[in-house]
């Protein structure tokens, strides 16, 4: 008998990921699963926080779909290497803070690390030509096999059909006319062979999972980079960042308002590092306070909180501030109108 061949699959948890697997395992090879935890992905944070995303399956949707395929999942914390992914990207941003074309070659060329380790023959991704303006084009789909050092060890079983036959498929290990031609932005070629698999259940099929390609979080990020003075993060600024309105009334410090229960349930795990301000005499959220702040500072913050709560009509709302080591003090102002809200706020 021939020996069975091992391939690691890039599982990012949508749906091509899933099918490209799902392709190859029907070709007899043995297939494990990698996912890169950088930080940036939507899936597992806001979902489980926010009110309106309560009917949202609450689940890790890489390990769901290495549960589906039936696979060994791997998940390797790549959170510092990626700096560099991010902050220096040889070939630059998409339309926001995202390093597509850097952060698929990275990811691919940590996988040819590990079948170079583990003893595995090839790598598959669920790439489809042009469906991503960066890094799955037809011009750059060379570049991510050259630079990660992938080269023909880099199997594409969605669109393979479109591409030079890689090795996996000159050796004989895959039949390469049972792989797929699928190319563009239209999904329904790979809903069409999902439904043909017996597969109903996957994450939203056109939907990316990098809070990186979202402009305002985007935005927040490069605010924060401003703000520091310096462009690096922590897992903490990753985290914040995707939670609450973010307010930068002057230069030297900015609010994290929570929207609802849920997020000011999660921001209270932060009131050791963080200031804050909660309104006492009327409903409202939790607020955190990132930066130094004066008196005069801590007024105008307390009467943009104020405007959030229920007593935003008052003439006074009472707040109570909280300082990092736990220093309590009363603050009472007059609610900010919603123009002049819109006026501090510069984040």
């Amino acid at each position: 008998m021939s020996e069975v061949k091992k391939a690691l699959a890039l599982i990012s948890g949508g749906l091509d990921s899933m099918l490209a697997v799902r392709v190859v395992q029907q070709q007899g090879i043995h297939v494990e699963g990698v996912n890169f935890f950088t930080g940036f992905c939507v899936e597992g944070h806001t979902h489980a926080i926010r009110k309106k995303d309560r009917a949202r399956p609450k689940r890790n949707n890489a390990l769901w779909v290495a549960e589906q395929l039936g696979i060994k999942l791997h998940i390797v914390d790549i959170v510092e290497e990626y700096k560099d992914v991010l902050l220096n990207p040889r070939y630059g941003y998409g339309q926001n803070l995202n390093p597509c074309l850097d952060c698929k070659i990275f990811m691919v060329g940590k996988a040819r690390e590990w079948i170079e380790q583990k003893g595995f023959d090839f790598i598959v991704t669920g790439e489809v030509v042009g469906q991503r303006p960066m890094s799955q084009r037809k011009d750059t789909m060379p570049v991510v096999a050259k630079h990660s050092g992938a080269d023909d060890l880099l199997l594409r079983p969605l669109c393979a059909r479109n591409l030079p036959p890689t090795l996996p498929e000159r050796e004989g290990w895959i039949d390469r006319g049972k792989l797929y031609d699928f190319s563009g932005r239209n999904r329904k070629p790979q809903m069409a062979l999902a439904a043909s698999f017996g597969i109903d259940d996957y994450a939203q099929p056109a939907g990316g999972c990098c809070f990186l390609t979202d402009a305002q979080y985007s935005a927040k990020l490069a605010d924060l980079w401003q703000a520091r003075g310096s462009r690096d993060y922590g897992m903490d600024d990753i985290m914040l960042l995707k939670v609450g309105r973010h307010i930068r009334p002057r230069p030297h410090f900015k609010l994290i308002v929570a929207r609802e229960e849920g997020e000011g349930n999660f921001l209270q795990g932060y009131k050791r590092q963080f200031a804050s301000l909660t309104t006492v005499s009327h409903g409202g959220p939790l607020t955190l306070i990132d930066g130094d702040t004066s008196d005069d500072d801590l007024k105008l913050a307390a009467g943009i909180v104020a405007r959030y709560s229920q007593g935003r009509q008052a003439d006074e709302v009472e707040l109570l501030h909280t300082d990092a080591r736990g220093r309590e003090r009363s603050v009472k102002v007059k609610p900010l109108s919603p123009i002049e809200v819109k006026q501090e706020w510069h984040a």
